[in-house]
């Protein structure tokens, strides 16, 4: 049986609604393990559908290393002016300025395929795959610019 801690949990990791996470679960026969594969499955398969969709919105995202002598500057971009005020989305950005920050990164080509640095488990490709299965927006990386002193 299926409860709703167990539906809760999964909601919580993932961000999905609690009909997908109570699907997922229930598909599995209650295995946990099992039912966030086959969200982050769903996920992937959503972001694929949307990778072709414009994205005409987003936001600029700053951020200043606390010891002041490396920022980085990044605009993300988003279908709706909906989705570029979501926290998920500002999250997000701001997890990959910090990113940027720290990695030296050079290119949008680099960028992607770098692990993330809160998750070495997960590329940063794999983070904005995650937020376009959640947010049901496509959402890609436009220009950044990381400075250092």
């Amino acid at each position: 049986m299926i409860t709703a801690e167990q539906i809760k949990k999964i909601r919580e990791a993932t961000g999905y609604s609690i009909i997908e996470c109570k699907n997922a679960l229930e598909e599995t026969n209650g295995d946990e393990e099992k039912a966030l594969k086959i969200l982050e499955k769903k996920g992937k398969e959503k972001a694929n559908k949307k990778s072709e969709r414009e994205t005409k919105q987003g936001l600029i995202e700053s951020y200043i290393h606390a010891n002041g002598k490396i920022g980085v500057i990044l605009e993300i971009n988003c279908e709706t002016d909906f989705v570029a005020r979501n926290e998920n989305f500002k999250e997000l950005a701001h997890d990959i300025a910090m990113h940027i920050a720290a990695m030296e990164t050079q290119d949008s080509e680099e960028l992607l395929s770098q692990p993330f640095i809160k998750d070495p488990e997960k590329t940063i490709k794999d983070l904005i795959t995650e937020a376009v299965a959640k947010l049901g927006e496509n959402i890609k990386i436009g220009k950044f610019c990381r400075l250092e002193i």
